[in-house]
C-alpha cells in the first residue's frame, strides 16, 4: 500500500518553470515515504542520489513534447492514473500542477502556480481554455489546494469562488547553490562588467503580460540612454519577439537592446551579478523566482508593485507601477547613478533572499499533505 502518490509526469531531463518546482520539492517529501510516478529519463536524473519508491510511467507526457505532450498527459491523468491509484491502494495523490483525475474516487491535493491564462486571456489560447474549463473542475474536487503566494490564493477565490480555508499559500524558493553573491574583484564594482557597456537585465519569456514593451519604452527615455544597454534573456517567441525588436528599431535603440535568446542556466548567475540592475516589470506573476535569484546574486532589483511580487521582494527592491513607463525609467536612472542606493539594495536583497529556501517550502508542504492524509485515514477507518 502506498499512502502517498506524487505525480511527477511533468518532469523531464532539463526542466524549467513548474517542472523545476517539482524537482526541487520532491526530495523534501521523503518523510511521507511517497511513491513517485516518474518516467525513466527523469528518474535517472533526479532520483539517483536519493532512493525512492518509483512507479514507471511513459516518458512522452512532459512539456518537452509540446502541445502533444500536454494532451497525452491529460489523457493519461484521466484514464491511466486512476488505475495506478487503485492498484497501489493509495490514500492520497499529490500533483505539483492543477491536474488530477475527474469524477473518480481519487483523493488529491494539487498545486496552483498562477491563473495567467484567465488574467490575460488570449483568444483561442490552449492555456486560457485549460484554466477556464478544466482547472475549476480539478479544484472543486480537490481535498485541498496549495498555491505559491497570497496573490494566487486571492485569484483562486476571485475566479473560482474557492473558500480560503481550502487554500494554503506556500512561498517558493531558489537554488542557493547556483545563485549566490560573489564579492567584486579586479575593479568590477556595482554590477559593472568592464568587458561590456553597463547593462540592465531582464530574464524571462517575452509574453505580453511580461510588459517588455513598456520596459523598452522606459529604457529609451533614460537620460544618457546611449551609455547603457538593455539585455533581454529568454527563449524567443515568433509571436512577440519580432514586435519588440521592431519597437527598439523605431525608438532608435536597436544597437543597445540585446535580445539574447535562451541563455543556459549555468551562465545566468554571472550575467545577473554583472548587471546594473535586474528589471522585472511583469504585470502579473504567481510568484516570481527570478526576483529572488537576482537578489541572491547581490544585484539591485526593480520590479512591479502588483500580484505576488511585493510578497517576494518585500522592502528589498524598488517597486514600480508597471503600467507607468516613467516610473520604470526613474528607477533605472536612480540605480544607475546612485552608488549608495545600489549598495543598500544589494545588502537588503541578500538578506531578503536568505529568508527563502526549498527546505522551508518542502517542510510546509509535508505538513499540509500529512494533515490531509491523516484526515482521510480517519474517515476511512471511521
Amino acid at each position: 500500500m502506498s499512502q502517498l502518490l506524487v505525480n511527477l509526469s511533468i518532469l523531464f531531463s532539463q526542466p524549467t518553470g513548474i517542472a523545476n518546482y517539482a524537482a526541487n520539492l520532491f526530495p523534501y517529501l521523503k518523510p511521507l515515504d511517497p511513491t513517485l510516478l516518474i518516467s525513466p529519463t527523469a528518474s535517472n536524473r533526479f532520483c539517483s542520489a536519493t532512493p525512492y519508491t518509483c512507479y514507471e510511467i511513459p516518458g512522452n507526457l512532459s512539456p518537452e513534447q509540446g502541445t502533444k505532450g500536454h494532451f497525452r498527459r491529460l489523457l493519461w491523468t484521466q484514464f491511466q492514473l486512476p488505475r495506478i491509484y487503485k492498484k497501489l491502494r493509495t490514500h492520497l495523490l499529490f500533483s505539483p500542477v492543477p491536474e488530477a483525475p475527474l469524477f473518480t474516487n481519487c483523493r488529491y491535493v494539487v498545486m496552483v502556480h498562477d491563473l495567467i491564462g484567465l488574467r490575460f486571456p488570449q483568444g483561442f489560447s490552449p492555456l486560457t481554455t485549460y484554466q477556464r474549463y478544466y482547472i475549476p473542475q480539478v479544484l472543486a474536487q480537490a481535498e485541498h489546494i496549495i498555491c505559491n503566494s497570497r496573490a494566487t490564493a486571492r485569484d483562486l477565490t476571485e475566479f473560482f469562488g474557492i473558500p480560503a480555508a481550502k487554500i494554503t499559500p506556500i512561498l517558493l524558493a531558489y537554488d542557493a547553490n547556483h545563485y549566490y553573491y560573489v564579492d567584486t574583484v579586479d575593479g568590477e564594482k556595482d554590477g559593472e562588467n568592464r568587458e561590456n557597456c553597463p547593462y540592465f537585465l531582464y530574464i524571462g519569456r517575452p509574453d505580453p503580460h511580461k510588459n517588455l514593451h513598456r520596459l523598452i519604452e522606459a529604457f529609451a527615455a533614460l537620460p544618457n540612454c546611449q551609455d547603457y544597454q538593455l539585455w533581454i534573456a529568454g527563449a524567443t517567441d515568433k509571436r512577440y519577439t519580432p514586435l519588440l525588436e521592431a519597437q527598439a528599431e523605431q525608438l532608435d535603440i536597436s544597437t543597445q537592446v540585446k535580445f539574447l535568446g535562451y541563455v543556459p542556466q549555468h551562465q545566468l548567475p554571472t550575467m545577473i551579478r554583472h548587471a546594473i540592475a535586474f528589471v522585472f516589470p511583469s504585470l502579473w506573476e504567481g510568484f516570481g523566482i527570478p526576483v529572488l535569484e537576482a537578489m541572491a546574486c547581490g544585484t539591485p532589483v526593480i520590479t512591479a508593485n502588483l500580484s505576488s511580487l511585493p510578497e517576494v521582494a518585500g522592502d528589498a527592491a524598488i517597486l514600480i507601477n508597471p503600467y507607468k513607463p516613467e516610473e520604470i525609467t526613474a528607477a533605472m536612472a536612480a540605480v544607475a547613478t546612485d552608488s549608495q542606493m545600489r549598495s543598500h539594495l544589494r545588502q537588503s536583497g541578500l538578506a531578503r533572499a536568505s529568508e527563502f529556501s526549498w527546505q522551508k517550502t518542502g517542510q510546509a508542504t509535508v505538513e499540509i499533505l500529512n494533515h490531509i492524509a491523516k484526515g482521510i485515514g480517519n474517515r476511512l477507518s471511521g
